[in-house]
């Protein structure tokens, strides 16, 4: 096990600030727009204690952002990733704050009460997926996501999965490297209909890319409404209806228990049998069983998939036996300025909370 300190870990003292409490108004009532810093007693000064538990593969690690903690206090950066839930309370047992590293590192209810001294669970994500929430705001753990901050990297990640699947790229460029001269149909998109599952802000941009090439798009959310159909330029239809109308079907939702399996074996069943499937959300909003059994059934024109049930898959998930995929390592926001965006953002959640001004929060 490695461990890098970052070159920041410093000794001055600094008042750890409690969790703000909203402000309220004269009536009483919690103003959520505004937080009130709370005085701190001379006795309460000690040394922040910031950790990173598992920065692998590397993101945040030599990141410019991580310089902007000095003043707060020190930071401890692990460089692989704990296996055990005994590793990861080690590791964070005395921290004060976690900033998750590609929100890779699951956080249980069972593991969050064992940590008495943290106070936030800054996320290198949007997704919430890897934070036992309940426990969290049972125990005053704040948690900050990113809304929105790499949703045009994500996307355009998306659409590479697709006009690759629909061009057959994979299966091209395997034949020919065997020696092959294939001649195969592949799929032309403009016309075409994408429907989109989620219209948060990758799902939005993933509409606007969509029209962009003259594809005709449609769009499923759990809260639809007339107001943003016309913000996107999209119509609003029943999933049912998405699922059987869609030629390329596009998952941009988050992992909740409502979203568990959203795609099963009855919404696949429901697809056109030459459509394709993408999925740069979760992992678990699909199905992964039902998944294989469709391509293998030749149902499906094919899928791409950059999330996975259990990341990394292992070595004989039954995803790398199909011919008519496309796997990418969940990596769609893996830019360099994607990376730096997120990096960016942990930390900006981090001082914020610490100022007082807490953003991004989820609980």
């Amino acid at each position: 096990m490695e461990i890098q300190d970052c070159s920041i870990t410093i000794s001055r003292d600094y008042p750890l600030l409690p969790k703000p409490k909203p402000a309220t108004t004269d009536a009483g009532d919690a103003n959520p727009k505004t937080a009130m810093k709370q005085k701190t007693s001379s006795n309460a000064l000690r040394k922040l204690k910031i950790v990173v538990p598992g920065d692998s593969p590397p993101q945040i690690q030599g990141s410019a952002h991580l310089e902007r903690l000095k003043p707060y206090g020190d930071v401890v950066l692990y460089t692989d990733r704990p296996e055990t839930s005994e590793e990861k309370i080690r590791r964070a047992e005395d921290a004060d704050i976690l900033i998750n590293s590609r929100g890779i590192v699951k956080w249980s209810d069972e593991i969050l009460c064992q940590l008495p001294k943290l106070k936030l669970i800054s996320l290198c994500s949007i997704g919430t997926d890897m934070i036992g929430l309940d426990e969290a705001k049972k125990r005053g753990i704040t948690v900050c996501n990113q809304p929105g901050r790499t949703a045009p990297v994500v996307a355009e990640h998306g659409f590479g999965l697709m006009f690759a699947l629909a061009k057959r790229a994979a299966f091209l460029t395997t034949s020919m490297k065997a020696g092959e001269w294939p001649r195969m149909d592949n799929v032309y998109l403009q016309g075409k209909t994408l429907g989109i599952i989620g219209t948060g802000h990758i799902g939005a941009e993933m509409t606007r890319l969509g029209r962009a090439i003259g594809m005709n798009v449609i769009a499923w959310t759990y809260h639809p409404s007339a107001a943003r159909a016309a913000t996107l330029g999209v119509q609003f239809v029943p999933l049912e209806k998405l699922l059987r109308t869609a030629d390329v079907v596009s998952l941009h939702v988050r992992l909740t228990d409502e979203s568990h399996h959203l795609i099963g074996e009855r919404e696949l069943g429901l697809m056109k049998q030459d459509a394709l499937l993408i999925n740069v959300a979760r992992g678990g909003v699909i199905d992964t069983d039902a998944l294989v059994a469709a391509l293998n059934g030749g149902h499906l024109g094919g899928a791409a998939i950059d999330v996975y049930d259990q990341e990394p898959p292992p070595v004989d998930h039954p995803l790398l036996e199909c011919e008519q995929v496309i796997l990418t390592p969940h990596c769609a926001d893996m830019t360099p300025e994607g990376v730096e965006l997120l990096n960016e953002g942990a930390v900006d959640n981090i001082i914020a909370f610490l100022e007082g001004t807490p953003q991004n929060v989820v609980v």
